[in-house]
């Protein structure tokens, strides 16, 4: 398995399977163009896209930049082989390497894989807390 930076709008359509609905081709080039953001694609010998995790490096004033994992996803067939904790750990020594000063991940609580995954590559609970959202039309 090889891990590398997506930076064409074909290798993030290439991954769509692994996303929870199509992709366009339109905000694939968005998601390239905009600073912070990042995709890693985890890659089999054959070149399938196996897995992805997606970040977005934010900044604050007083926290300076914290990378913030946005998504994780693993083709259900390669499950359970460490490509998630491989996309995670990836992830977290990039933002590293930006200099961010922390990562963290928002997470349900009842994702028993997902909790596994992320404390498995040295994340900590840090406590709950409640994520309220604002849903817009498709194109806004």
């Amino acid at each position: 398995m090889e891990i590398r930076q997506a930076t064409t709008v074909a290798e993030l359509l290439a991954a769509e399977h692994l996303y929870d609905g199509p992709a366009r081709e339109d905000w694939a080039a968005r998601f390239l163009a905009a600073a912070g953001h990042l995709m890693l694609i985890a890659y089999e010998e054959d070149g399938f896209p196996a897995g992805f995790v997606s970040g977005i490096e934010m900044l604050h004033p007083d926290k300076g930049a914290e990378m913030c994992l946005y998504e994780l996803s693993v083709d259900e067939s390669r499950r359970r082989r460490g490509i998630g904790r491989a996309l995670t750990e990836a992830l977290v020594a990039e933002a590293r390497a930006r200099g961010c000063q922390g990562a963290w991940v928002p997470v349900d609580t009842d994702n028993e894989a997902a909790l596994a995954t992320y404390r498995s590559a040295g994340a900590a609970d840090e406590g709950g807390f409640a994520m309220l959202g604002w849903t817009f039309g498709g194109d806004d």
